[in-house]
């Protein structure tokens, strides 16, 4: 596990312990930046953050599935957000991660191009999806709104949705 991952889980037990009467009123995520904008997800949904390392190609998939590559054992298929996202391919920087995302028994790896921060917003500071989006079709699951920026809050269970 990195440090940085480390260091946010660390910090959110240090929250979660010292505000347990709040944490019903509070969402916690993980703050990535793809291309020019800031996404997050449920941080349970979140086995674990690696700095990039070789894959495997696999033929007649979509062009935003990059291929797949072994986690202590296991065959997990790496997608590349940007690309997905409708984002023109970009060389991986020293910031570059592979965030690794489950729910229930999909498992992927996704390319994003910076990790953030942990990000806790109150749920009354989270609106819907806005309405120009394809209701439960959707990646979007909602929209955060903090002082300065708008986050946009992605459903993981729609980003592991398989169409390959």
């Amino acid at each position: 596990m990195s440090d940085k991952l480390k260091n946010i889980i660390n910090k959110q037990s240090a929250q979660q312990e010292s505000a347990v009467t709040q944490s019903d009123n509070v969402v916690q995520l993980v703050g990535f930046v793809i291309g020019d904008e800031e996404y997050a997800v449920p941080i349970l949904a979140i086995q674990e953050i690696i700095k990039p390392f070789d894959w495997t190609r696999v033929p007649q998939v979509p062009k935003y599935v990059l291929g797949v590559f072994n986690l202590r054992g296991a065959v997990i298929p790496l997608i590349d957000l940007r690309t997905k996202f409708g984002l023109k391919p970009k060389k991986h920087s020293e910031e570059t991660r592979f965030i690794v995302m489950r729910h229930g028994d999909d498992v992927a790896g996704f390319v994003i191009d910076r990790l953030t921060m942990a990000i806790r917003i109150k749920k009354e500071n989270i609106g819907p999806a806005p309405d120009t989006v394809n209701g439960d079709e959707t990646i979007i699951d909602g929209v955060g709104k903090q002082e300065d920026k708008i986050i946009t809050i992605l459903k993981v269970n729609k980003l592991l949705e398989r169409d390959f």
